[in-house]
């Protein structure tokens, strides 16, 4: 079968959470299917990140978005009342480009990865599949509501024609899915229920436990240019680590992840690490003791945290990112905190009893093995496909 796969990035380097699910399924979809791969870039992709596609594509194309054209775009967005991330990822050339390979791939299926690609193709006469992946309008709202006064009006705005497009298109796609049941819950149309949960997972080969020195003691990774990334990590530093540094002087921080916002560089100090892009994040993992994601805003599965508990960490996270882990055993893989003397506690705990932490981590490693295999992962999305 022939899949047209349209996403909104490159999928290669992995340093954001939409790239990996991408790569990773086109993965497991190649090996049944034939796979043609249209993506949209900001920049010049170098030809060793093509490659790391072309094994698994039978075609790679690359749309570049010119930034002249896409502020004329973003403009029409706004005063037509559409989503202003669909204005930004839409272009009229990039249109007709993804008519022609239509026509000329004829594809059985196209997947459609967010629903700010969905413009491109919502009526296309083909059969589509929608990814809708988090559920945006949320993500939002939870930003709206931590924004300083003067940025809220935008996040109001765009929470609500986000939660308006999602409604829209969700009749014009044949199958729609999402990565956990707490975000398909939350998609603003009465037949939300339809949709499929289709998780992501975890790279075990790369992902593994090697028992290098540890030379940092807490250890917070993901695109550290992303809002609720950007709240998180300043939240770790400004909040809950001054506390646990009276009881742990030597205490150590590190911060890893590309594109290190400002206000990420601001927080570095004798204590705390901002590494910006690394080429194996599993190296960092492995030099860490406890990982920490004190999420307090987004939406979905975090892939960060499934991945330190491959690495064989305790892990310790809020509410908002433990949430949409699965299965009853759930409760044993990390430490789920309210606030910020829960996470005190909960470090604390960790850094003074050796058996608790040795437990933990296993605990942990073993629910992911579990329950986040890629391409069990995957198989209901191949189900639509068939």
């Amino acid at each position: 079968m022939k899949l047209l796969v349209l996403l909104s990035r490159f999928p290669y380097p992995l340093e954001k959470g939409d790239k990996l699910r991408a790569y990773h399924q086109i993965r497991q979809l190649a090996t049944r299917h034939e796979v043609y791969l249209v993506a949209l870039s900001d920049h010049a992709v170098p030809d060793e990140d093509v490659q790391q596609l072309a094994p698994y594509c039978q075609e790679v194309h690359v749309l570049y978005n010119h930034s002249i054209r896409r502020f004329w775009n973003l403009g029409k967005a706004f005063l037509t009342g559409k989503p202003i991330q669909c204005g930004y990822f839409y272009s009229l050339s990039h249109q007709k480009k993804i008519d022609q390979l239509i026509e000329t791939i004829r594809p059985d299926y196209i997947y459609c990865q967010l629903f700010r690609m969905a413009e491109y193709v919502k009526d296309k006469p083909v059969k589509k599949v929608l990814d809708y992946q988090d559920v945006f309008s949320k993500g939002m709202w939870r930003r709206y509501e931590r924004a300083p006064w003067y940025d809220k009006p935008f996040f109001k705005m765009e929470a609500k024609r986000v939660a308006r497009y999602e409604t829209k298109i969700f009749d014009l796609f044949d199958h729609k899915t999402i990565i956990t049941e707490i975000d398909r819950d939350l998609i603003p149309h009465e037949q939300r229920h339809d949709i499929v949960v289709v998780p992501n997972g975890v790279d075990f080969d790369t992902f593994t436990h090697d028992g290098k020195e540890k030379n940092y003691d807490l250890i917070f990774s993901g695109n550290m240019n992303y809002a609720p990334n950007v709240d998180a990590a300043e939240y770790l530093c400004k909040d809950i680590f001054p506390h646990l540094h009276v009881e742990f002087p030597n205490l150590r921080i590190v911060l890893c992840g590309a594109n290190p916002s400002p206000r990420v560089k601001a927080l570095e100090s004798d204590f705390v690490k901002v590494t910006g892009w690394v080429d194996s994040m599993a190296e960092w993992y492995a030099q860490s003791k406890i990982f920490i994601a004190p999420m307090r805003m987004g939406t979905g599965l975090q892939n960060k945290l499934l991945e330190a508990m491959a690495m064989e960490m305790p892990c310790v996270t809020s509410t908002l990112a433990g949430k949409p882990l699965v299965g009853a055993d759930k409760d044993k893989a990390c430490v789920i905190c309210n606030t910020t003397a829960d996470y005190v506690n909960a470090i604390r705990h960790l850094l003074q009893d050796e058996q608790y932490y040795q437990n933990l981590a296993s605990q942990g490693n073993q629910y992911v093995h579990q329950h986040y295999d890629w391409t069990a992962a995957t198989q209901p999305l191949m189900e639509l496909f068939q």
